[in-house]
């Protein structure tokens, strides 16, 4: 029966991963892979979620099944850090997902059923899986411009020029900070714009927020997605705990839905519902942790601390790389990593470049230029800087 199966599309970011770990070389660097990373090169469990784990441990008494939409202590904490009271919770539905992966495709397919006609905007870059989940949903897609090649900074007339073309129902998938690939975030007066722009077009914004924290901080990071819920009558959110929590393996994940009062019922069990479909309760544990950290005063305070000192970590690797490749080049082209934020870049190499890179220096990154900032540390700046200089002389 499986003779005529169509081979899947190996994803970049898995080939990429698969590539590095079969060089054997020593000192071979890996960019590509989106982790944070500390200044020894390890992925590590912050202590919050190791006190939250342990608390777990000694006092859960079942394993049993909670509700298709998983557990309201997560949900509501989670509401709390997305939102921060922007609107009122009458207006709020939300279930748990595996992973923000899961929360994305489940926000895809419930826009095919509401309206398979839409169209869902992503910017022109992007998560590479983003198109992917839209299109298995069913979705069709079209790009807005985003990063203007000459500067390097947000093409701000092309964006706004492109999403006034959306329809009244179509949707406007917006990065709600820490920008994948690009590491350009709106400003303030950006995202009133975007809510003006929405508004007049009768589009629907989903705000993928999967780096809340990485940023400016976290009620910064949420600037943008709690104006919109303030602003407009209907907002998708599909949020991970990946990066903030360090959660990577446990897939935690959020999928939410504003909307006006009345209509909070309708979609909680329509959310709920595509849950029941793909994979009925959503994990538990990882949404506990973070429950349990968000509502203990003393845990909180311990995780935003460990949270500050990785975006801290983040962004000194930015500063520190254009410094080195300003130094290297003897040019300031690089100059505008400093002025983005999160844990990725784009670099300005071409994708022979960046076979150059992996082939000659052993280092590792997406063929568009896609750069872990996070895999960065003090060793590895001047390594990389010495390497692109070569490469782009």
């Amino acid at each position: 029966m499986f003779e005529t199966l169509p081979q899947p599309k190996l994803d970049g970011i898995i080939a990429l991963m698969q590539a590095f770990a079969d060089d054997p070389r020593m000192g071979k660097i890996d960019l590509g892979v989106g982790v944070y990373r500390d200044e020894a090169g390890r992925t590590p469990v912050m202590q919050a979620v190791k006190k939250a784990e342990s608390h777990i441990v000694a006092t859960q008494e079942s394993k049993t099944y909670l509700s298709l939409a998983g557990d309201v202590a997560f949900l509501d904490a989670m509401e709390g850090l997305l939102l921060g009271g922007a609107v009122p919770n009458a207006r709020v539905a939300a279930v748990g997902t595996p992973g923000g992966t899961t929360a994305v495709r489940q926000i895809a397919e419930l826009i095919r059923r509401a309206h398979a006609d839409a169209t869902i905007w992503i910017s022109a870059q992007t998560w590479p899986n983003h198109a992917p989940l839209i299109a298995a949903a069913g979705m069709k897609s079209r790009p807005y411009r985003y990063q203007d090649a000459t500067t390097g900074m947000l093409d701000r007339d092309g964006m706004f020029a492109d999403i006034a073309q959306a329809a009244a129902g179509d949707v406007v998938l917006l990065h709600g900070c820490c920008h994948n690939p690009t590491g350009i975030d709106l400003s303030v007066q950006d995202w009133a714009d975007m809510g003006a722009a929405l508004e007049r077009t009768g589009a629907v914004p989903f705000v993928d927020m999967a780096y809340q924290g990485f940023g400016e901080g976290l009620n910064a990071d949420a600037g943008g997605l709690r104006h919109l819920a303030a602003r407009l009558p209907e907002v998708l959110v599909a949020a991970s705990c990946s990066k903030n929590f360090g959660l990577y393996r446990e897939r935690v994940g959020l999928a939410m839905a504003i909307v006006p009062e009345p209509d909070k019922a309708k979609l909680a069990g329509a959310l709920a519902g595509l849950n029941r479909q793909n994979f009925a309760f959503p994990p538990d544990h990882g949404g506990r942790v973070v429950s349990t950290i968000l509502n203990d005063v003393t845990l909180k305070h311990v995780w935003q601390t460990e949270l500050e000192e990785m975006r801290t970590r983040v962004s000194g690797n930015r500063h520190a790389l254009a410094a080195a490749l300003r130094d290297e080049t003897g040019s300031d082209r690089f100059d505008v990593i400093e002025q983005q934020q999160g844990m990725f870049s784009l670099l300005p190499v071409t994708p022979e470049q960046v076979e150059c890179l992996r082939a000659d220096h052993g280092i590792y990154m997406l063929w568009d230029g896609r750069t872990n900032m996070a895999g960065l540390n003090s060793q590895t700046v001047p390594v990389l800087a010495q390497a692109i200089a070569q490469i782009t002389a």
